[in-house]
């Protein structure tokens, strides 16, 4: 296997502590179009946060190391992540 064939990834993470109402989802579509990465981040009716994120596994790690950290004014407690079997539309979008 050549190497110029990245592995990819699709991972669902949910996120959770202060990340409604401090740019989160705006700064993790920043983060994951940087990245070159398709999928959302939206609010959840409980407070979390989920994000969807696929593309190069070595991308889908630097986004998810990057969600523990968040916005300035984010309070990350925990992320869970979890492999996504499902569709990801191209491009980053929020909700």
């Amino acid at each position: 296997m050549s190497s110029h064939f990245e592995k990819h990834c699709a991972r669902r993470f949910l996120v959770s502590g202060r990340v409604q109402g401090v740019f989160y989802r705006a700064s993790t579509r920043r983060e994951a179009q940087r990245l070159g990465l398709s999928g959302h981040a939206k609010n959840l009716p409980d407070g979390r946060v989920e994000v969807l994120a696929a593309g190069p596994c070595a991308a889908v790690d630097e986004l998810e190391a990057w969600l523990w950290q968040g916005p300035p004014a984010a309070q990350v407690d925990e992320v869970l992540a979890e492999e996504f079997a499902g569709e990801v539309t191209a491009g980053f979008r929020t909700e």
